[in-house]
C-alpha cells in the first residue's frame, strides 16, 4: 500500500473515527450479537448473521483506518505555494459555459465532501485542475461531457 497524504484535518477526522468505531461502535456490535445469540438456534437466526456482518464490517474499516493512519503523510496546506493549484490548496473557479462560480478544497479521498467545497485530487475536476495557475482555463471531462474551468483565484 503506498502512503496516505491527508491534510491535518483529515488525519485527526480519521483518528477520531477510529476512536469511536474501537469503543462506542465495537460495545454496540457486540451488544447486538449477544441479542441475536439469546435467540436460539444459531443456523437459522438471521438477526445472528446480519450481526455477525455488522461486526466483520466493522473490523475491516478498524482495519483500514488503522493501515491508512500509519502510512500517513500529513501535508500542512498552509505550506504549500499559491502560484498553481496544489494538494491542500482552495482554488475560485467559473464554468465557462453557465458562469456559475465555485470554491473547490482540493483534499485526498478521506477528506472529500463536496457539500462543504471539498473534492478529492483523485475525482475528474481535482486531477484536471492539479497544476494550473490563475488566468488559465481547464478543460475537464467529467461523465456528461467536458467542462471548461478558468481559475479565478488560489489560496489556502
Amino acid at each position: 500500500m503506498s502512503d496516505v497524504i491527508l491534510t491535518r484535518d483529515g488525519y485527526e477526522k480519521l483518528k477520531e473515527e477510529l476512536r469511536k468505531l474501537k469503543s462506542t461502535k465495537r460495545i454496540e456490535v457486540a451488544h447486538q450479537l449477544e441479542v441475536a445469540r439469546a435467540h436460539g438456534d444459531l443456523r437459522e437466526n438471521a438477526e445472528y448473521d446480519t450481526a455477525k456482518e455488522a461486526k466483520a464490517q466493522l473490523e475491516s474499516r478498524i482495519r483500514t483506518l488503522e493501515e491508512r493512519l500509519i502510512l500517513a503523510k500529513v501535508v500542512d496546506a498552509e505550506d504549500t505555494p499559491t502560484d498553481k493549484v496544489y494538494f491542500g490548496t482552495k482554488v475560485d473557479v467559473k464554468n465557462r459555459k453557465t458562469g456559475d462560480q465555485m470554491t473547490f478544497h482540493l483534499v485526498a479521498d478521506d477528506e472529500a465532501d463536496v457539500s462543504k467545497g471539498k473534492i478529492s485530487i483523485n475525482s475528474p475536476i481535482g486531477r484536471s485542475l492539479l497544476g494550473h495557475g490563475v488566468g488559465e482555463t481547464v478543460e475537464t471531462k467529467v461523465p456528461a461531457g467536458i467542462i471548461l474551468f478558468d481559475v479565478l483565484k488560489i489560496y489556502h
